[in-house]
């Protein structure tokens, strides 16, 4: 399979990324300045967590999650691709990540219910150690 196969998820997820810094900054700068927050008191974002609507901060939150699990879906994804050892269960892997964390993301920004959000990184994770987990095997 081409590189591309495995490629194509992660710009899907990198641009999942782009639309939550976009909605990050639509909710938050108005929040910010109905709240009557200069921005530079805004420097320590746990105590401007506190000043704003809960909504505000889920999607923020959420923006925050972007940048733990999923870059290690980055590298493992692109390591895939360098090696040449894209197959069709890596690229279903992958999709199955990026979809699930694109549902995570929705979940965490609008309805925020912990159990969905929960079960929706469980399988994200189970699908990123299976790509984990065949790569060891793979290169052992």
């Amino acid at each position: 399979m081409p590189a591309s196969a495995i490629l194509l998820p992660v710009f899907v997820l990198g641009l999942l990324s782009v639309v939550m810094f976009v909605w990050m900054v639509a909710t938050r700068i108005p929040a910010m300045s109905k709240a009557g927050i200069d921005a530079q008191e805004a420097w320590d974002t746990s105590a401007l967590k506190m000043s704003l609507p809960q909504k505000v901060s889920q999607v923020a939150d959420n923006y925050n999650h972007l940048f733990e699990q999923p870059t290690l879906f980055y590298a493992v994804a692109i390591s895939i691709a360098v090696l040449g050892h894209v197959d069709s269960l890596h690229v279903q892997c992958a999709w199955a990540f990026t979809i699930l964390r694109v549902a995570h993301s929705f979940v965490q920004a609008t309805i925020n219910i912990v159990n969905i959000r929960f079960t929706l990184f469980l399988l994200s994770w189970i699908a990123l150690a299976t790509m984990i987990v065949r790569e060891v095997i793979a290169l052992i």
